[in-house]
């Protein structure tokens, strides 16, 4: 635990009265204060790890593209020693931006204001009209780079931070780790990307879309409605809609230290359906060739399962982690889709990027393993950016709540109500659990939401 402080805003304001540890309420008014926001990315976005993309999308020496860490533009870059590199994408000679592309490939990135020019990995190559020396003497070339953020790369997943001697990307992950291993760790070869992110932008704050992105189900049940009348849970047959959500809720949700969240639902009732027979009378193996894991093909099992332990093949096969979040701002479905064909499985990953008090870039990533069949990576393509992506029926709701919370936060009477998270589990892991951290058991509630919130007064109170 951090040493704490207590931030006073101008009107007096202390961070403490936003939120009330006792009653699990937020004031509205952290949606849309602007010096909540400034306050955010110093203590929030420039001190711990931040997901940035995937390897897959940098895969040649001199690639990169430009992210956000936060209020922060980087390069993320790969090397001429092949490692991936972030720097900040700010020139150190008057502040220009190093690169105003999206993507590309070079091997040196030149400053168009005065030339100054850097390796990919952020070095410092030199000025032009060398003789001139127009760097000057007072500093070396050494000193001269662009700031570098530390780089952890994780089932090709490209995190960095500022916080150079802060805690390590593990310890960040802590028991989220465990679950994490069975989504992104599953073969040798790993994932890629199928195609550039998806991006636009939503008129709204970054914690609406985040706290959401914490494992919060009970919203499928009205808000993704049309999942059970018209989507892939509509009951065969049925007339005026028919299909039952209620079932998805059930399940086990885990919450770390961290605030990195995941909903793990039940397989018993599809693998049931597959195999007209009970889970409990089928073997580990019996249950991933029924159900493979989303995005993993009945070849691809041998090698998926000399990878775990017992317990992580247990959960695979029960309660796999489905929706989740990287605290603070990323969130990841594994999700199983019902076909006329039987079960497709779709990956796909949001970043939900900060551009002021009330405005976000949604970023969508729809991934495959490296060994899936081109004619199956068009399909879980197809139906990821269908359902999951900028203008997929998901999202589509989702990102029209989000602008009403936050011109909602904004009301001179709306911003002091709160937002509630009084839903709580009130049970222990369920019997047989295999897995670390807090977890609760049953019907959704609001204790991995609540645990987004709790981490975000953690970091938000710290002294620096």
């Amino acid at each position: 635990m951090t040493e704490s402080t207590n931030p006073r805003l101008s009107d007096g304001t202390l961070l403490s009265d936003l939120i009330n540890l006792e009653t699990r309420e937020v004031k509205m008014r952290t949606l849309s204060d602007p010096e909540l926001y400034e306050l955010e990315m110093e203590r929030i976005f420039a001190k711990t790890w931040v997901f940035l993309g995937h390897e897959t999308e940098i895969p040649n020496k001199g690639d990169f593209v430009v992210r956000d860490m936060g209020s922060d533009s980087v390069l993320m870059a790969r090397g001429s020693d092949d490692n991936i590199y972030v720097s900040l994408n700010v020139c150190p000679h008057r502040g220009m931006k190093i690169s105003t592309h999206d993507v590309g490939n070079t091997p040196v990135h030149v400053c168009i204001y005065h030339g100054w020019a850097f390796k990919p990995n952020g070095d410092f190559i030199g000025a032009p009209v060398d003789k001139e020396c127009m760097h000057g003497n007072l500093l070396t070339k050494e000193q001269l780079g662009l700031k570098k953020a530390r780089v952890a790369i994780y089932g090709g997943l490209v995190f960095a931070t500022w916080n150079i001697d802060g805690p390590s990307f593990d310890d960040f992950l802590g028991d989220a780790k465990w679950y994490f291993d069975t989504l992104w760790c599953r073969t040798n070869k790993g994932m890629e990307v199928l195609g550039p992110p998806q991006r636009f932008t939503i008129r709204a704050n970054w914690k609406t879309a985040c706290e959401q992105s914490a494992s919060d189900g009970f919203h499928v049940l009205t808000l993704h409605r049309w999942l059970s009348e018209v989507g892939p849970y509509r009951k065969p047959g049925s007339e005026g809609g028919g299909g039952d959500l209620t079932p998805e809720m059930y399940g086990s949700e885990v919450y770390t230290a961290h605030a990195h969240t995941m909903r793990c639902i039940e397989l018993d009732r599809k693998i049931r359906r597959l195999t007209g027979k009970e889970p409990s009378e089928l073997s580990v193996k019996e249950k991933l060739e029924a159900l493979p894991p989303p995005g993993i093909t009945p070849a691809m099992l041998p090698e998926m399962m000399e990878r775990f332990s017992e317990d992580q093949l247990k959960l695979m096969t029960w309660r796999p982690p489905q929706v989740g979040n990287f605290f603070p701002n990323g969130l990841f479905e594994f999700v199983y889709i019902p076909t006329p064909d039987g079960v497709i499985g779709v990956m796909a990953l949001h970043a939900y990027v900060p551009k002021g008090p009330d405005k976000l870039e949604f970023v969508n990533w729809i991934l495959a393993e490296k060994d899936t069949p081109p004619e199956l990576k068009a399909q879980m393509l197809r139906l990821g950016v269908q359902l999951l992506g900028t203008s997929g029926m998901v999202e589509q709701d989702d990102s029209d709540t989000w602008p009403h919370q936050t011109l909602a936060a904004k009301g001179a009477v709306s911003k002091n109500i709160t937002l509630k998270y009084q839903a709580m589990y009130e049970n222990a892991k369920p019997e047989g659990w295999p897995g670390p951290g807090d977890v609760g058991d049953g019907f959704t509630k609001d204790d991995t939401q609540w645990r987004w919130w709790q981490y975000w007064h953690e970091l938000m109170t710290a002294k620096n």
